[in-house]
């Protein structure tokens, strides 16, 4: 039985109840997030393997089959993607469900401790419903004058996050799950949210070393126009105006991440 529902009601009540992150210091600017949500597996009796800064996802629980790769974002700040860190985002990884939580918190707190602003946990078939890649950093030798460098491809992703994909999610406390997935009954379902496949997708990229042009290479996909619904809930006692899935997502993402570099 999944404990999605009950991690969800933990950060809700945790956030109700003003709890804040701490953090070490100022130069603690990729954790303190995660080690707020690890007092939340540890305030429902959880027991996970402990996270390492390269293990996929960050918390693997113990006694159930999930998984949970925990993303935090200063507000304001960077909103419409993120930095999967050398792994696709995936609903399924290792026999485990994988949930997301996105949470985001002040960008310029006064302080070391300072709130939770608003989340999103929703499971990783809602950022991509393709679990069967697998990534793998490749690397050949034979660059350079003397043919004895090597070339590390070391792959990383940038993905949308929730706050690009779905409007009304901002300032809120939502739960995305599988339209098959169950929720417990004090979860209200807010709205129906659904992704369609694409048209092609792709399988292989090629970086040519003379012109510094990355070309890539499409194939039809074989679940194209596939629709994948799923549902969306907030904790009973919190606002339950709906959510709505955002036109040209993907384009609006693209621009923000090519925006970073203009700067």
């Amino acid at each position: 039985m999944s404990l999605i529902c009950t991690v969800f009601r933990e950060c809700v009540r945790a956030m109700r109840d003003g709890i804040l992150i701490e953090r070490e210091s100022g130069h603690d600017k990729e954790f303190h997030f995660q080690y707020w949500f690890k007092s939340r597996l540890d305030g429902i009796g959880e027991n996970y393997d402990q996270p390492d800064r390269n293990t996929y996802p960050d918390f693997k629980l113990v006694h159930c089959a999930e998984g949970y790769e925990v993303k935090g974002l200063a507000y304001p700040g960077r909103r419409e993607n993120y930095d999967c860190n050398s792994q696709i985002p995936c609903g399924k990884h290792n026999g485990r469900q994988i949930f997301y939580v996105f949470g985001r918190y002040p960008a310029r707190p006064d302080g070391d401790r300072y709130p939770v602003l608003d989340l999103v946990i929703c499971h990783g078939s809602f950022l991509n419903a393709d679990g069967t890649y697998v990534h793998k950093n490749e690397s050949f030798r034979g660059i350079g004058s003397y043919g004895d460098i090597l070339v590390r491809d070391r792959k990383m992703y940038v993905a949308p996050t929730p706050f690009a994909l779905a409007d009304g999610t901002a300032h809120h406390r939502t739960l995305i799950l599988p339209g098959d997935m169950p929720a417990d009954g004090d979860l209200v379902e807010i709205a129906r949210p659904s992704r369609r496949e694409v048209d092609h997708i792709v399988v292989a990229y090629n970086f040519d070393l003379r012109t510094n042009k990355l070309t890539k290479t499409f194939v039809p996909n074989p679940k194209a126009d596939t629709e994948h619904i799923f549902k969306a809930y907030r904790l009973d006692g919190d606002p339950l105006c709906q959510i709505g899935l955002r036109e040209h997502s993907r384009e609006i993402a693209e621009r923000d991440y090519h925006d970073q570099f203009r700067e």
